[in-house]
């Protein structure tokens, strides 16, 4: 019998009632790795030596839950002496000589780690179609998106590989690809989890986060990588509890909120087409599924033009964080030597030939972001628009535990998908607005809701930060309600 489509609680008990040893879920792992590898484009490396040496080294802390569990981790962490390359070209040779810290707290729980994941580069994107090694594609249909820029993290879990993987998010590179491939996809409040030795994108709204089949799966493997980290400043104090055991899904007098002008059929003219109106329907059903455990949801109005103002200002400091963070690419410190007779041509070189179009765009307008002469009209301007949207979150949570919306306005995209770069009502805010989670750090989860033409979509909650609990709480309260729990692409292993 295969372990590799089950849930982590599932595996552990079989563990500790020893019907399965470390080795066999490892050998399973990569056997699946492997078989998937070429269809789906998951790994840029499998560590199948790594994996297998790891073994050797377990002790005997059986009643850690994911003691011997195999994992699928997201190529922009590093990892001590394993390829790490964050799926770009001028890293495609890049061995680092240490583990992020979440690394570390994994090897000392002695989960097991099959594989570096594929992810748009640099994490820079939406796709997972920019990494140097080519595509990630949906498990439940190869001929559509994953999503990212998690997408090779989430599409591990989605086909059954893996029971988890870990990525990063700094807009919704784990909560929209979750939705695109039917799993569950938490970050944690900023700070929660250490990111030492994860790749900086944008520092002040990146993320560590988790992909898993459950929302406890989600809460054991928090468990095991949050707390304080004295190689990262920005870390919080560690609060000394177990998110998975308390989880009881007693939720009943708690309150989430949706924005109305999201769900408003009058924004969406033309573009309102029958999958939207589906996903709406099947959010107007899981709002009564909240009704039911004993949740009061209401719709409240947010400004419009603060809705509408979300993706600009992601983009304006995204990129402008991303510039600063990654100009130490420059084929002399790191990266392929460049060719030319200075240095500004050998770094002109090396970038050149070591990004992709997408990244390269991201750096001009970052750059033109930071000049002097418009970092008061552009960057500043940015900051207090981020700060007002915060402020606006921040007033709404005193009331509500949680806002709770669709996470898309569609399945998972076809390749080459025409009209999602368009800057509609559809595509500027309700494709765009999870940002909010990294403006302020909050707490947020991605869980299925349904599935529509055999393809999953999902629901996001967002709650007030350092709330991880009270939002896992009521992300399990609902996972109850629904039939979507622990399902795997029909492309993958089931």
């Amino acid at each position: 019998m295969g372990y590799m489509n089950k849930s982590i609680e599932e595996i552990h008990k079989d563990l500790k009632n020893k019907r399965v040893t470390p080795l066999e879920l490892t050998k399973e792992a990569l056997e699946l790795s492997k078989k998937y590898q070429d269809k789906f484009n998951l790994y840029v490396t499998i560590t199948e030596k790594e994996a297998l040496d790891s073994i050797t080294k377990l002790d005997n802390n059986i009643d850690n839950p994911i003691y011997g569990i195999p994992y699928g981790l997201k190529d922009n962490f590093s990892t001590k002496d394993i390829l790490t390359t964050a799926s770009s070209n001028i890293l495609k040779d890049y061995v680092p000589f240490f583990n992020a810290t979440v690394v570390e707290k994994l090897n000392n729980c002695k989960a097991i780690c099959v594989g570096k994941t594929v992810l748009d580069e640099l994490a820079m994107g939406a796709t997972s179609t920019t990494g140097h090694t080519g595509m990630v594609k949906n498990p439940w249909d190869e001929n559509r998106l994953i999503g990212g820029s998690s997408g090779g993290s989430t599409a591990v879990v989605a086909a059954g590989v893996v029971p988890f993987a870990i990525g990063s998010d700094t807009g919704d590179s784990i909560r929209k690809p979750a939705a695109f491939g039917g799993v569950v996809g938490f970050k944690p409040t900023w700070g929660r989890i250490s990111r030492y030795g994860l790749f900086p994108f944008a520092c002040s709204l990146d993320h560590v986060g988790v992909l898993t089949r459950t929302v406890k799966d989600a809460a054991y493997v928090v468990d095991a990588i949050k707390g304080k980290d004295e190689k990262d400043m920005t870390t919080l104090p560690d609060e000394d509890i177990r998110y998975a055991d308390l989880l009881d899904g007693n939720v009943k007098g708690k309150k989430l909120f949706y924005i109305k002008e999201i769900l408003d059929k009058d924004n969406y003219k033309d573009d309102m087409d029958e999958e939207l109106k589906m996903i709406f329907d099947i959010f107007n059903t899981t709002i009564q599924k909240c009704k039911e455990t004993g949740m009061i949801v209401k719709g409240i109005s947010f400004p419009m033009e603060l809705l509408e103002a979300i993706l600009p200002t992601y983009f304006t400091i995204s990129c402008a964080e991303a510039t600063s963070n990654n100009s130490n690419l420059t084929g002399i410190i790191f990266g392929p030597r460049g060719e030319g007779n200075t240095p500004d041509e050998i770094m002109f070189d090396a970038r050149t030939k070591g990004f992709s179009e997408l990244i390269k765009r991201r750096f001009v307008l970052g750059s033109y972001v930071l000049q002097k002469e418009n970092q008061e009209r552009l960057f500043l301007n940015a900051q207090r628009i981020r700060r007002m949207i915060v402020e606006k979150m921040n007033e709404l949570f005193e009331t509500y535990d949680g806002l709770i919306l669709p996470c898309s306005s569609r399945v998972a995209p076809k390749v080459q998908s025409e009209n999602i770069d368009r800057l509609s009502f559809r595509e500027l805010v309700l494709e765009n607005y999870m940002a909010i989670g990294n403006f302020g750090g909050y707490p947020s989860i991605t869980i299925p809701t349904d599935l529509i033409n055999e393809l999953p979509i999902g629901v996001n909650i967002t709650g007030p930060a350092f709330k991880d609990l009270e939002v896992l709480n009521i992300a399990y309260a609902l996972e109850s309600k629904l039939n979507m729990k622990g399902i795997i692409a029909k492309g993958g292993n089931r």
